[in-house]
């Protein structure tokens, strides 16, 4: 079963990427993840490991975003995104994620 298929009595707020039509994809994300406060947490599931979107991030957010894998099956792979500071990307960064 697919950890985004579970039910949570958290405050994690879920992306499903799944549902998500892949050129949307990254710009979803990082609109998601701006938006979200220090000490919020965004559960991100997809059906890969997203190792090119995770590099992206770590270059867009750095320290201000904590990374953890939750589950990380082949078909199954998800991960709590954890804004752990604020602050606007780059212009550099942001001309980045445009581009995808």
């Amino acid at each position: 079963m697919h950890a985004c298929d579970q039910p949570r009595i958290d405050a994690i707020h879920a992306f499903d990427a799944r549902g998500v039509a892949k050129r949307f994809r990254h710009a979803a994300i990082f609109g998601a993840l701006d938006v979200l406060t220090p000490g919020e947490s965004m559960r991100f599931c997809n059906d890969h490991d997203p190792l090119p979107l995770l590099a992206q991030l770590q270059i867009r957010y750095g320290d201000a975003l904590q990374i953890s894998y939750v589950q990380r099956e082949p078909g199954a792979v998800v991960i709590d995104f954890r804004r752990t500071a604020r602050g606007r990307p780059s212009s550099a960064n942001g001309r980045l994620a445009a581009g995808r």
